[in-house]
């Protein structure tokens, strides 16, 4: 039944008549239907050999199993499989758990999503203290559907299992051992020998024989249980109004509470059913599997290209960025070298630093003691003499081009011949920084986001010249300190900002015509988006918005509406949330307010732009403002695609959700347009750009799909074939 060239388990039989049944699924030994069937032959054979007492599963090389394997969803299986409750109840319930000689799961690595299922199925738990055990389906649109919603509480109360499930935050072995989860705490070279034991000793009667899904003494009485149930839907309601899957989860949860859990496992059944076919299931897959794909880049990553080893890091500027991204660098182990220009700069940017590790050590995710020794990584300094053995440099200094390219000519009278220069600039040439070097192979952009030691996103930017071991450098580094990197050419604003600068400007123009800009920003926010366009720019500051701007009217002046708006009230002092002014007011704590005031800005900035209340732009519904505000920046996603900025839609799908907080059930800025269709945002765009001009106009790239009905984030082989 194995098969060697897929994921299988392997049995062996011990003298002490114990079945050790490993899966083999690498990396992380996902359950494939594969492994299924080649576990359930080895665990039929067991129950029938004569010379079998019990039986241990585990996973090969430390890790037990990272889930059910989501790319099988949808696959051509046999009719059996699709039998409602097959999986959970004829085979995880009925044969698995009512078994007549007992299983112990083994447990090391992972036991996540359908691997935490198996392993709950069991008569018994054992795990290394750095197991990680969870179940994250809910990230992916849907609920446990191997029994999950139902054993879960059983094992560790009902407070814990909703916390689990509706955060999909896993817990450590030692965690999961104080809640009930697992029954043994075992070192990874002892932890098979101990579970085989373990599962004689249920043979012998020595410990109990447990069947999960009937355990009652952690769940609290039904009075006390429907009360926390009802507290868990509010809060999903509050934190995720637009997702229905978490309450369809407690819902389920609550069936076995309350009528069993046999019932619970129907429902559950049931309602697995539904939600894998749901668009919000369907984006978040793709989101996950994009994510995955964000560092194969073509004629880069399939060239057999190791990474060479970063040692050290050079940052230059203190400032804000600077300092988020030295937090995120020390934090991932790299030692770091500060340069600013004078002394109090530098002891602001390490006091920066410092004030970021302690916010991390007020909410329990740093030790003092980790403390200590990451802030031991910081160095500063106020020349370049340390700089001749660093590995890489980041340059994070304000958008001023000479600026740039002095730094840059600076750095390679002083840094070694093999040295990576970075730049963190957000919407400036990279040829044009490095115009000054003869290193061009050795520049690249490294594109984080405020704040750059939280923000998941890291965009690497190639000019023609950049070389390809570079860019696998990066992309080393990224994944160290843990950023989801998105590889991109060079260009005003690269991939994320330039898609997304129709955004504010959309915004924009709506208000010079009679929109609201509150209720904009209301409609954006329910859309799922952390803000609205106006809050975002009061945060990032006037200041930013304008110079970003100016590059994108240098640029592209034909396609930039140009409103006076936030010029008029930069000159009012008014520069957004830092001076408690902009769109909105702010009180001591940063708490934003409407301001009366603001129509009077208003209505110069639309006397100054020669434009005039538009009726039909007063009475929008929600879906027309959504629709007016982002089919811009799909029409911009488009160009960036068909100008080769982005080498595959789904990248642009990633760089929407971790970039610019594009709610990720949506499945990104082209995965949501695709769900529209090409042909209805061309008729769209074309209205509005008869309407209100140049701004609107539709890419000659979505024009073409729009004209033969094919997906934007088709590959462009597959569009020249069906075109």
């Amino acid at each position: 039944m194995s098969s060697r060239g897929r994921g299988h388990t392997v049995m062996e039989v011990g003298p002490d008549g114990v079945a050790l049944i490993t899966i083999v699924n690498p990396p992380v030994n996902s359950l494939s239907y594969h492994v299924l069937d080649s576990f359930m032959h080895n665990f039929h054979l067991a129950l029938r050999r004569d010379d079998v007492k019990a039986i241990v599963v585990t996973g090969a090389k430390g890790k037990f199993s990272g889930g059910f394997d989501i790319s099988a969803f949808g696959a051509q299986e046999p009719k059996d499989r699709l039998k409602p409750g097959w999986l959970s109840i004829e085979i995880f319930t009925d044969t698995i758990e009512a078994a007549t000689k007992p299983l112990v799961a083994a447990i090391d690595g992972l036991a996540l999503g359908g691997g935490l299922e198996f392993a709950m199925v069991c008569n018994a738990r054992l795990s290394t203290s750095t197991a990680q055990l969870g179940l994250p389906e809910l990230q992916l649109g849907i609920i446990p559907g191997l029994g999950g919603t139902q054993r879960l509480p059983r094992l560790v109360g009902l407070t814990k299992a909703l916390e689990m499930m509706l955060t999909s935050k896993s817990v450590n072995g030692k965690e999961a051992f104080t809640l009930g989860l697992i029954d043994g705490l075992v070192s990874p070279d002892d932890l098979v020998n101990t579970a085989r034991q373990w599962a004689l000793d249920i043979v012998g009667h020595q410990r109990p024989w447990i069947a999960t899904l009937y355990k009652t003494d952690k769940l609290e009485p039904l009075g006390e249980a429907r009360e926390i149930l009802k507290f868990a839907r509010a809060q999903a309601r509050k934190q995720a109004p637009n997702l229905q899957h978490p309450l369809v989860c407690i819902d389920v949860i609550e069936t076995g509470v309350v009528a069993g859990p046999r019932a619970g496992l129907w429902k559950e059944v049931e309602a697995s059913q539904g939600l894998v076919k749901s668009d919000t299931s369907k984006s978040l897959i793709h989101i996950f599997f994009s994510q995955r794909r964000t560092s194969k880049v073509p004629g880069v990553t399939d060239r057999g290209l190791v990474p060479r080893q970063v040692r050290k890091v050079a940052i230059l500027g203190g400032g804000l960025m600077g300092s988020e991204i030295a937090t995120a660098l020390i934090l991932s182990n790299y030692p770091v070298i500060l340069k600013e220009v004078n002394e109090k700069f530098l002891d602001a940017g390490i006091n920066r630093i410092k004030a970021n590790l302690y916010s991390r050590v007020k909410k329990g995710k740093l030790t003092q003691e980790n403390f200590e020794k990451t802030v031991s990584l910081l160095k500063g300094t106020l020349d370049y003499e340390s700089f001749k053995d660093v590995d890489m440099v980041i340059e994070a200094v304000i958008e001023n081009v000479s600026l740039k390219q002095q730094i840059f000519a600076d750095l390679e009278k002083y840094c070694p011949p093999h040295c990576i220069f970075a730049s963190n600039t957000s919407t400036i040439d990279l040829n044009l920084i490095g115009e000054r070097t003869t290193s061009q192979d050795r520049i690249v952009g490294s594109h984080f986001f405020s704040p750059a030691h939280v923000m998941p996103l890291l965009e690497i930017v190639h000019t023609k010249q950049t070389s390809p071991q570079v860019i696998v450098d990066m992309l080393d580094i990224s994944k160290k300190i843990k950023k989801t990197p998105v590889v991109v050419g060079n260009d005003t604003g690269f991939a994320v900002i330039r898609i997304f600068f129709p955004y504010r400007l959309a915004a924009l123009l709506l208000v010079e015509r009679g929109a609201d800009v509150y209720q904009i920003d209301d409609v954006i926010t329910k859309f799922g988006m952390p803000m609205g366009p106006f809050r975002l720019a009061d945060l990032v500051g006037f200041g930013v918005v304008i110079a970003i701007g100016m590059q994108f009217i240098q640029k592209f002046p034909e396609r930039t509406y140009k409103s006076m708006l936030i010029p008029l009230l930069q000159q009012d002092k008014r520069a957004g949330e830092t001076t408690c002014k902009g769109f909105y007011l702010y009180d001591d704590e940063r708490k934003a307010s409407p301001d009366p005031e603001l129509k009077n800005y208003i209505e110069k900035a639309r006397s100054i732009s020669g434009v005039s209340v538009d009726p039909k732009v007063v009475k929008l519904q929600e879906k027309d403002i959504i629709e007016m505000i982002f089919f811009p920046v799909v029409n911009e996603a488009c160009r960036v695609l068909d100008e080769g900025i982005a080498f595959k839609a789904s990248d642009l799908d990633i760089s929407s959700v971790m970039g610019m907080g594009f709610p990720p059930y949506r499945g990104g800025i082209l995965f949501w347009a695709d769900s529209l269709g090409s042909k209805y945002i061309y008729s769209k765009l074309e209205k509005w750009s008869l309407l209100y001009g140049e701004f609107f106009k539709p890419c000659a790239y979505l024009a073409a799909r729009a004209s033969k009905g094919i997906p934007l984030s088709a590959s462009v082989e597959l569009a020249n074939s069906r075109l």
